[in-house]
């Protein structure tokens, strides 16, 4: 590449910055294409950066953009170099730099975070401070440590020349005297050293033998030398391919030691070959293609095709009932986008559901499947990227990241169980990848697919507005029925305790039943755990995280008392931690609970759970999973893993043991959810031959979500809801941005609060309504107290505009760099 004198990098740095920074190229680097990897000088520092675009026009500061004086003022040949190019190759297509652009944009945040949250984990290289002893700092300190002022950290210093790099930044951190003394008298130093990153390609020497007549030997073989070239042309025989030298190995040990002096001889090419390893494990069940679509298919189909064959954007919203066919729509839709030469992005609301489509997409499409979630490794993902990124993989699954697949040219995005609030990142950049994927369709003009049996509300209303094109299917493959759905008051069943009974008589009679018949039942509750409460006997206190404000939840099985949300633990045996008493008792119920009460009811059942204690890897999730499809299993206890996207033909029994679970919930679109995890479990049942049966326990059984599930009325559940939201102007009527202060100090972050709900009526001008501040519903997380701003309004742009004033002032306010200040674009959820 040829030195450019006029050229100039935009590098998007990771740096909590928003805007990009401006480089020359390294000395002897020329043009580069976007994407690739650069390390950048910021300061002292020495950071990652990717770059966005080159040009030969030097930077202009836009108005309005918040940099400094001399920034603005810098003379081009002022601007510093990068340092170094750290790949050959660009780490993600230069479409995505608009939707990384727009992104940082619309949710507020770094744009440098944006691709690091992009990119496979472990890319990232920073440098870290390290606290050095000079050699005039040895001999001068050699007998300090000895007196009283040395600090602890000297004697280790001495010893080993230079402190951790963790060590050094508590000490930085904490601006100890002695330090800065010391490095004014030239016995200490800070340096800065650049780690290295945690993920590279794998590879493996691969052994070729030369397809001319080797030239004639410089001396004779030895014995070991014979004895590896005639293994090794036995071994390889025909493969073009070369031949693993692990494999050379294994047969004859003495091979890998004399195979370099075979290559200098020119017997031999010893190539590196990349591996990618494998994110698969055992092989996904095998799902045979259809003979023909039903009718509702094949009219689906005939409204798809067109908008893919033109090849710009189209979003469609696909409505269709539970077990009515939608995966096979995407099946067929993928093959005429690949037919295209275009690739296809399917995304999945959480890991489980991908190892079903994974299923379906690789007994159609074989290798072309790449699979991107956090079940992955670090090297998994980081391979499966680099197999899409190189054209090796046409197809991208996986769960909510996969939204920034490096597809360069996608034709198809397809959003399964669109609906689904996990879609939503809630923490660092809080994107939605649903609303990703149409932003990414649009921008690299490709059909969207939004597919549910159950629609978000603001997506229907969508498609009642003609934003979205909207597929219905109303029936069921071979015409099977919906299941019959019975709701079952707890209020009515009567016990001895006067509490509602786990198990109510007619539950347990159907479970009985449904044993007896051969057939498969599935019970549901969104807990996991034995019981959800530990109260204490004496003082009525319920044993609490020390972090956060819930209440600890009892795993039975494990023996401790554990939180949900931060993962502190208490052993299950020990004395109230509020009064030391020793008469704790449980209350409440968990997935747990229900399966050691079931084992007690139906000891001849084969029961198995299904929850985040019982697959904590892939490996053991697919066990269970094939053993219900085996009918290794008769009842299958579960959370939400167990909801949405499994065909268990055999299963005609769904038991759901508390539907009131999500209405309690300070949110708006409690009512919503709730429909929906009802409607998508009662939709697991009478998938087969049999018809199926559900029966849902409840307190609340007038509660319009729960007789509309009852009816699988979703058109019932859209009109109340929208209703509801117009009357308060909420999503997708209006639009919310909460704004999330926390901090380690409850009442700095109470007076901060009262502060930012100043700041914002006065900034609003009256035309945005501003609603708090409050404490969070949870209003202590991980040690932090949390306070929330909740600001709606019916103008997008007006509503980022107040947004970017109060992040731009909010700085300036007595305490504010003791609290943080985190805005929640679109919030999925308020608590």
């Amino acid at each position: 590449m040829s030195q450019d004198p006029a050229l100039y990098f935009e590098v998007a740095v990771l740096a909590p910055i928003h805007h990009t920074l401006t480089y020359a190229p390294p000395p002897g680097v020329g043009r580069l294409a976007p994407g690739h990897r650069l390390l950048v000088p910021l300061g002292r520092r020495q950071l990652t950066g990717y770059l966005l675009a080159c040009s030969t026009t030097p930077p202009v500061v836009k108005p309005g953009e918040k940099r400094s004086a001399e920034l603005r003022e810098i003379a081009a040949d002022k601007i510093r170099a990068a340092l170094a190019v750290l790949d050959p190759e660009p780490l993600f297509p230069a479409a995505l730099v608009p939707f990384f652009r727009w992104i940082a944009d619309y949710y507020h945040h770094p744009i440098g975070d944006v691709i690091q949250t992009a990119l496979p984990a472990g890319l990232n290289r920073r440098s870290v401070n390290v606290i050095k002893l000079t050699p005039e700092g040895a001999k001068a300190l050699a007998n300090h440590h000895q007196t009283d002022e040395a600090p602890e950290w000297l004697e280790e210093l001495l010893a080993a020349g230079e402190l951790s790099p963790a060590q050094s930044a508590a000490i930085i951190r904490r601006r100890q005297p002695s330090l800065g003394r010391w490095q004014k008298q030239g016995w200490l130093q800070v340096i800065s050293r650049l780690k290295l990153e945690n993920v590279r390609p794998k590879c493996e020497t691969v052994v070729m033998l030369p397809k001319d007549t080797p030239p004639p030997l410089s001396r004779p073989l030895k014995p070991a030398e014979e004895k590896t070239l005639a293994l090794a042309r036995k071994m390889a025989g025909d493969n073009a391919g070369g031949l693993p030298r692990r494999e050379l190995v294994k047969e004859y040990a003495g091979a890998g030691r004399v195979l370099k002096n075979l290559a200098a001889l020119g017997l031999v090419e010893l190539v590196e070959r990349r591996l990618y390893r494998d994110p698969f494990g055992e092989p996904p069940p095998f799902f045979a293609k259809p003979a023909r679509l039903t009718g509702e298919q094949e009219g689906v189909m005939a409204q798809l095709l067109p908008a893919i064959q033109t090849g710009g954007y189209a979003p469609f919203l696909l409505h269709g009932i539970t077990g009515s066919g939608k995966t096979e729509i995407y099946l067929r839709a993928a093959e005429v986008v690949l037919a295209q030469g275009r690739q296809v992005l399917v995304l999945v609301p959480e890991i489980a559901l991908a190892t079903q489509l994974e299923g379906h997409f690789c007994s159609r499409f074989g290798e072309a499947v790449a699979l991107l979630h956090s079940g992955l490794s670090a090297g998994e993902r980081f391979d499966q990227w680099s197999r899409l990124l190189g054209g090796e993989a046409q197809i991208a699954i996986g769960a909510r990241s996969a939204i920034f697949a490096p597809l360069p040219d996608p034709g198809l995005i397809i959003v399964d169980e669109e609906h689904d609030p996990a879609y939503k990142q809630e923490e660092q950049l809080r994107y939605n990848a649903r609303d990703l994927a149409l932003l990414r369709g649009l921008q690299q003009r490709a059909t969207v697919i939004l597919g549910s049996a159950t629609p978000a509300v603001s997506s229907y209303y969508q498609a009642q507005k003609g934003k979205f094109r909207l597929l219905t299917m109303g029936a069921r493959i071979d015409d099977r029925p919906l299941p019959a759905v019975e709701v079952i008051d707890l209020k009515e069943v009567k016990t001895v305790s006067g509490y509602p009974p786990l198990f109510s008589p007619q539950l347990v009679r159907a479970l009985k039943e449904n044993l007896a018949a051969g057939h498969q039942s599935l019970v549901f509750l969104n807990r996991r755990g034995w019981a959800n409460l530990m109260l204490c006997k004496d003082c009525g206190r319920p044993v609490q995280c020390q972090h956060c404000q819930v209440s600890l939840t009892l795993h039975k099985q494990r023996g401790q008392l554990l939180c949900h949300h931060c993962g502190y633990h208490l052993p299950r045996d020990l004395l109230c931690p509020n009064c030391r008493s020793g008469t704790l008792v449980s209350a409440g119920f968990g997935t747990e609970r229900l399966e050691e009460e079931l084992r007690r009811l139906l000891p001849k059942a084969r029961i198995a759970r299904l929850d985040q204690d019982t697959t904590r890897d892939r490996g053991q999730f697919l066990k269970v999973l094939k053993a219900v499809r085996d009918l290794e299993i008769d009842i299958l206890i579960g959370t939400q893993m167990i909801t949405k996207g499994h065909h268990f033909p055999r299963v005609t029994l769904v038991g759901i043991v508390w539907a009131d679970a999500g209405l309690g919930i300070p949110d708006y679109k409690a009512g919503e959810r709730t429909f929906q995890l009802l409607t998508q479990v009662t939709g697991r049942a009478g998938r087969g031959e049999f018809p199926g049966r559900v029966l849902i326990q409840t307190l609340q059984a007038d509660h319009y979500s729960v007789t509309m599930a009852q009816n699988h009325d979703y058109q019932g559940l859209y009109q109340q809801e929208i209703a509801q939201r117009r009357r308060l102007n909420f999503p997708p009527l209006g639009r919310l941005i909460n704004l999330r202060l926390d901090g380690e100090q409850e009442e700095r972050v109470r007076e901060l609060a009262s502060s930012l709900g100043e700041l914002a009526l006065r900034l609003s001008g009256g035309r945005i309504a501003v609603l708090g501040p409050s404490p969070a519903p949870l209003a202590r997380l991980r040690g932090r107290y949390r306070w929330q701003l909740l600001l709606k309004g019916s103008g997008v742009e007006e509503l980022h505009r107040l947004c970017r004033r109060i992040c731009a002032e909010y700085p300036r306010l007595p305490g504010a760099s003791t609290v943080k200040l985190s805005l929640d674009v679109d919030p999925e959820n308020m608590v």
